[in-house]
């Protein structure tokens, strides 16, 4: 059995060999970096400081409701405590 399956995967490697050794397709070529002429347009430039304020209000809310999702589910984790608590020694007596 060890040796069909040995035989087996010889046989893919010599077949698969020259699909896997050819070269990929190179990307036509460029003409290289060309720099702006000119003045820039303020339409055409990207608002830094508003993506990122957005970005660190998106993270700090993600976090405070993350924070609130254990500290509520810590909570009713506490209320199952006791109620456990109460009905063992509640059977104690």
């Amino acid at each position: 059995m060890a040796k069909r399956i040995l035989h087996a995967l010889m046989l893919i490697a010599v077949l698969a060999g020259p699909v896997f050794a050819q070269e990929p397709a190179k990307p036509a070529a460029q003409d290289g970096f060309l720099p702006v002429d000119g003045p820039i347009n303020a339409n055409d430039t990207i608002p830094a400081p508003r993506l990122v304020a957005i970005a660190y209000g998106f993270i700090w809310v993600v976090l405070f409701g993350y924070l609130w999702s254990v500290r509520s589910r810590l909570g009713q984790v506490e209320r199952e405590m006791e109620a456990v608590s109460r009905r063992v020694s509640a059977e104690k007596r």
